[in-house]
């Protein structure tokens, strides 16, 4: 199994990017370019509910059925994002 992105899940091999960039330049092995660009993520005041939704609605933009996308992004809560205090 591959790496996945700790803020939405998206398996790494799949981002087009193969990952988002840190503030040098570098790949991150983290995080993906969706979420993760110069250092910063894309969407920083995002609650995990929010990251949910906004994941459902991108995952349906692209044909996913509903409760497929749904089923996608129930495990976005224990991601290293999300489990990390504030």
């Amino acid at each position: 199994m591959g790496a996945n992105c700790q803020s939405c899940g998206m398996p790494l091999n799949k981002d087009p990017q193969k990952g988002g960039s840190e503030a040098d330049g570098t790949l991150s092995t983290t995080y993906c370019s969706l979420c993760y660009e110069n250092g910063a993520f894309l969407h920083p005041d995002f609650t995990v509910l929010e990251m949910q939704e906004h994941c459902v609605t991108q995952l349906k933009a692209k044909g996913m059925p509903g409760i497929m996308a749904w089923l996608f992004t129930r495990g976005i809560p224990k991601l290293d994002r999300w489990s990390q205090p504030a």
